[in-house]
């Protein structure tokens, strides 16, 4: 299964209890530390130090290759540069083997101008460096050539645990109509603090609002333990997409919220999975114009969430009038304040960001920045200015 490919990945390049402490790039253009992995001799341990260096290292290119990651966010120079002291002449090829030769990439894989690119990047490291011709490497790039290119790709963000999350995504940051297609920056930073805070989710009802395609869902059912997750979303298109990652995934959905026609392939290539599930998976589509009391009364949510969905100010005033309906919700006749909101906000435009908050403060609704994560999960631009605010009603 692709979850045990990865686990015998993991073990085979980093040994046992090192796959945690891995540093992770930035994926937006931007490098953060890579750790003590410059070869220098003064930092020489001998052949197995080296060769779990070489893990760490080809890790990095692993993660960054499957999150489709910027090309200028690969230690490209400390390729060169390992390449060049030659200690290790199959480095090259265990990066080809661990990247566009995996198992992983033959079944989801990364966009094909994507390949071709990273390709030509290693070709023209490697012809700088004089190095034996690799076959392989050229005969990936053939095949990568001859492959048509696609508006879909997916893209893995590897776990702490090993395991990955897989997701079908739009080549187009704006395609459809939506830019609900892709996954943004806040929903991974997002995703990095709920799995530091597994309890603040723990046997809780969840709804999250805006959820895209997915991502934040998706990790927090996998590692937070949540009573029950419901998505939603207002674009159809997306919808359809977010069912299809989710059941790609491994998350079974109530089967009175959608359609299970529409993703009977992926039902039946999971239906081998020995994963236990303990949260209620549920899709809504959710028109924040059109909630009412009802609905509210019946989804009866202990949090709602939201990654990136500050962004346009002709919606905030509707935002701010939803969370205000969520936060006080009436049931049999009494109000309800103890629900808490959590939201992940790539600050893009600070007026607008500033806007939504003077809406809040109009309506009661106090509002806290909290700590973002300490940990690095996922490859992204770390210098991408991202918030987490607690919302919550005023006393």
């Amino acid at each position: 299964t692709r979850d045990n490919v990865n686990e015998d990945l993991s073990k085979s390049l980093l040994p046992e209890g090192e796959r945690e402490a891995l540093p992770v790039a930035a994926g937006g253009g931007k490098m953060v530390s890579y750790g003590p992995w410059r070869l220098q001799e003064e930092n020489d341990h001998g052949p197995e130090w080296r060769q779990q260096e070489d893990g760490r290292f080809i890790l990095t290119f692993q993660r960054l290759f499957f999150a489709m990651c910027r090309l200028d966010s690969f230690p490209m120079a400390e390729l060169g540069e390992r390449l060049r002291n030659k200690r290790n002449p199959a480095l090259l090829h265990q990066v080809l083997l661990q990247t566009v030769l995996h198992p992983l990439c033959k079944k989801y894989p990364p966009s094909v101008k994507y390949r071709r690119i990273f390709l030509s990047q290693l070709i023209k490291k490697h012809e700088m460096e004089g190095a034996e011709p690799l076959d392989e490497l050229y005969d990936a790039l053939g095949e990568v050539l001859r492959s048509e290119d696609s508006l879909m790709c997916y893209k893995n963000y590897f776990l702490l645990s090993g395991e990955n999350i897989t997701l079908a995504e739009n080549v187009a940051i704006i395609s459809e109509g939506t830019t609900g297609l892709v996954t943004w920056e806040a929903a991974l930073y997002f995703a990095e603090w709920a799995m530091e805070n597994p309890e603040v989710f723990n046997c809780r009802t969840i709804l999250e609002l805006g959820s895209g395609i997915g991502l934040a869902g998706i990790a927090i059912c996998k590692t937070c333990n949540p009573k029950r997750y419901i998505f939603s979303d207002c674009h159809p298109n997306v919808l359809k997409q977010l069912r299809k990652n989710i059941i790609r995934n491994n998350l079974l959905i109530d089967s009175d919220t959608w359609n299970s026609k529409e993703s009977e392939i992926e039902t039946k290539s999971n239906s081998g999975s020995e994963e236990i599930q303990s949260s209620e998976v549920t899709i809504f589509r959710l028109d924040w114009g059109e909630i009412t009391q009802e609905l509210i009364s019946e989804i009866q949510s202990d949090i709602i969430m939201a990654t990136d969905i500050i962004y346009d100010p002709e919606v905030v005033i509707c935002l701010v009038s939803v969370l205000k309906k969520l936060l006080v919700a009436t049931t049999d006749g009494k109000r309800k304040t103890s629900s808490v909101v959590y939201l992940g906000s790539t600050i893009r435009n600070p007026e607008t960001y500033h806007q939504f908050k003077m809406e809040l403060d109009k309506v009661g609704i106090e509002h806290h920045k909290m700590k973002g994560p300490s940990t690095e999960v996922f490859p992204y631009n770390k210098c991408t200015k991202i918030e987490l605010l607690k919302l919550c009603y005023g006393t």
